[in-house]
């Protein structure tokens, strides 16, 4: 049996420990929480899991402590935050020790050629969509996305599976690929395919990426050790230039405060704002557009309330939280310089690595998500 004691105020990095894998071991749960009363809503939440099948690197009791924070005013429901809590405690048990091996594994559709998606955004950009289950579970897709510089050599973003059809679409494009970019610490899986493939290209990534690769190539036979040209820190992000071809077309923000180190480029000729996981635009309608309706993944209850924290719907209310409370909370200061000056660029099309691509109207979609991050939260 495992014990989680929830006490929110104060969150941590969720992003990549809500784990609907975790689901199907919870067999019951339990909560009650108590209220005190401050200048905003303190609310203590004690969570009880029984796993039908313990994880084996978790055997025996375990408590963990987690926290959320709730405004006195929020709309969010207690039992919805407890859900909540319950899929990001339970993850932390289940995933946390996880080895990327294990993880890369399943990231590659069995017929990637048969169900990605060419798509044309621009005449110099291009965007390869694919079928994606984060976690085996949540359909969330994914997406490499190529540029065409003015120059006429090519730089590829969160590249996805190296098909024959996204080999020949490069070969289009005149096929001299001098850039392979990490767009964040997770996005990176499938740069040794396409560095093999592109050897003369120069690899960019984020601080740590380097070290994560190292350490998990002798065990996973995607990734490589290949060492990276362009590494960016928080230090010298602001300074740090890819080469004079590329940051002639580019602009580039590192969003350090963010949990998962993001790296945000604007494409300036075709004003394209091209990221990974800063915001999502779920569902992923495009992503599986080609997969056959039998075989479409059925999400259940606690994935469509994931998908629901990542829509741009509406008033984008829940994505707006999971942004404040979760995903900025490594050093929401630095995310917020980062986001304003991302907001300061001309675009007008946003291409996310999961969901749909937002093409027209982008800055005002992009002001809305962001909009406690521009001008402060009530």
């Amino acid at each position: 049996m495992l014990k989680a004691s929830v006490s929110p105020v104060v969150s941590s990095n969720y992003l990549k420990y809500l784990s609907p894998r975790s689901y199907p071991f919870l067999s019951h749960y339990h909560h009650h929480h108590q209220q005190k009363q401050y200048r905003a809503l303190r609310t203590t939440t004690t969570t009880t899991f029984t796993f039908s099948k313990p994880p084996t690197h978790h055997p025996g009791p375990r408590t963990l402590t987690s926290s959320l924070f709730l405004q006195r005013n929020s709309k969010t429901s207690y039992i919805t935050t407890a859900l909540l809590l319950a899929s990001i405690t339970a993850a932390v048990v289940y995933q946390q020790q996880s080895q990327q091996s294990n993880m890369s594994s399943k990231l590659i559709p069995s017929n990637p050629d048969d169900v990605m998606v060419i798509r044309d955004v621009t005449p110099n950009v291009v965007t390869f969509s694919v079928p994606f289950l984060r976690f085996g579970r949540i359909p969330i897709g994914g997406r490499g996305t190529a540029v065409k510089l003015t120059n006429g050599s090519i730089a590829l973003f969160s590249p996805v599976a190296l098909t024959e059809s996204a080999k020949a679409k490069i070969a289009s494009m005149g096929n001299d690929v001098r850039y392979l970019v990490a767009t964040d610490i997770e996005h990176h899986i499938f740069l040794s395919q396409w560095k093999s493939a592109y050897p003369g290209a120069k690899l960019v990534g984020v601080e740590g990426l380097p070290e994560k690769r190292a350490k998990a190539a002798p065990s996973d036979p995607q990734i490589g050790a290949e060492p990276f040209d362009v590494v960016f820190t928080k230090e010298n992000k602001l300074g740090l230039k890819v080469d004079e071809d590329f940051d002639r077309d580019f602009e580039h923000e590192y969003v350090d405060g963010h949990a998962n180190k993001e790296l945000v480029f604007l494409y300036r000729p075709d004003r394209v704002l091209i990221q990974a996981d800063l915001m999502f635009n779920l569902p992923a309608v495009e992503q599986y557009s080609r997969v056959p309706e039998a075989e479409k993944p059925k999400p259940g209850f606690l994935e469509r309330f994931f998908m629901g924290l990542q829509s741009t719907e509406g008033d984008a209310k829940g994505m707006k939280r999971f942004l404040w409370y979760m995903a900025s909370k490594p050093d929401r200061a630095s995310f917020d310089e980062s986001v304003r000056r991302i907001q300061g660029w001309d675009f007008d099309t946003i291409i996310p690595c999961h969901g749909e691509t937002i093409v027209g109207g982008g800055k005002a979609v992009f002001d809305k998500v962001f909009e406690w991050h521009l001008n402060g939260k009530n």
